[in-house]
């Protein structure tokens, strides 16, 4: 038999008034009457219900997570972050999930789909439509965003422009002048705002150096290592001269054409540098140059400003540039010849 909280008030001699206070920490409930009700809802076993306590407090203890992938490397390493704040806290996280692609122009979020189950949202990277945008603000819950600006809500990120033009300039630092573009596809550029800032970048950067920007080299990879290897067979397979580099939009994207290289026995870096954005966790492996960020740092920040909101702190949710570095492994090298 379950116990309720009648039986932990008969054991302790108290209302049950009294014990819901107590073992909600509210005042007005003396040190020993509050120490006698904890030790025989310990001595029972008390557990208790989720929604009594809703009811109780009127928060339910759970953070939503809106996601459009799980599998993708940074989403995966952010929802970890955010993970782990909410559990050191207390909270339950309870995901959304997209599905990737599936869905097309047929997704759509309402004021219903989180009504009454979270005290608060994470928009993982996503681009919100008005309408999804309207809906979402109309739960009153605090919202922030992780991963890249999400319209309409403040949010935890690197600067991605200043990321792809860290990489770019490394690449054009190191003497290369004919440097090719691995970007996110049309399915990415129409759900984030991420790959566009890139790609943005590298060509802002090009251009500042004077650089030609060659349309054939500029090539769609949707930021997977599948999508990179069959991004790489395209550049390969272009006539006439090669890049002697090329920057990727994502690490992934940077491992698939590696891997094409190999298979072709194009040598990285002698006869092409190769440089990506993340810091996978296969790219030390691999020797990839990179710029790293840290989405299980940025999880866990945009967790804690959350958690600060619903505890009171008023403005605790901030837009908030996380750091990245340059680390330059064995892929990049000046260019031979």
């Amino acid at each position: 038999m379950r116990v309720s909280i009648d039986d932990v008030a008969a054991r302790a001699e108290v209302s049950t008034a009294t014990v819901s206070r107590a073992l909600r920490g509210l005042p007005k409930v003396n040190a020993a009457t509050r120490e006698r009700v904890l030790a025989a809802a310990q001595e029972l076993g008390y557990v208790p219900s989720p929604s009594a306590t809703r009811l109780a407090t009127g928060r339910t203890k759970t953070v939503g997570v809106l996601v459009p992938f799980i599998d993708r490397w940074y989403f995966a390493h952010a929802l970890e972050g955010i993970d782990q704040e909410l559990r050191e806290h207390g909270y339950n996280l309870l995901l959304f999930s997209l599905g990737g692609y599936l869905h097309g122009q047929q997704r759509r979020f309402t004021e219903q789909m989180v009504r009454k189950q979270i005290d608060a949202l994470v928009v993982l990277c996503l681009g919100l439509t008005a309408t999804e945008l309207t809906e979402l603000q109309r739960t009153q819950v605090p919202m922030i965003s992780v991963g890249g600006p999400v319209e309409g809500c403040r949010g935890v990120h690197v600067d991605d422009s200043a990321a792809a033009a860290a990489a770019t300039q490394h690449l054009i630092d190191l003497g290369h002048r004919k440097i090719g573009h691995l970007r996110g596809g049309i399915n990415d550029e129409k759900n984030f705002v991420v790959p566009a800032l890139r790609s943005e970048a590298f060509e802002a950067t090009m251009r500042h150096a004077g650089l030609e920007l060659r349309p054939e080299w500029n090539i769609a990879g949707d930021y997977t290592v599948t999508e990179g290897v069959a991004a790489a067979v395209r550049l390969f397979d272009l006539p006439g001269e090669r890049p002697t580099a090329v920057f990727c939009g994502s690490d992934e994207m940077a491992l698939g054409l590696m891997f094409e290289a190999r298979r072709r026995g194009i040598r990285v870096p002698e006869d092409l540098s190769v440089i990506g954005i993340d810091d996978h966790d296969f790219s030390a492996p691999a020797g990839l140059s990179t710029i790293a960020q840290k989405p299980l740092e940025h999880g866990r920040r945009a967790a804690q400003m959350l958690l600060a909101e619903l505890d009171g702190e008023i403005g605790a949710i901030q837009e908030e540039l996380m750091p990245f570095r340059l680390i330059h492994r064995e892929s990049t090298a000046q260019p031979q010849g």
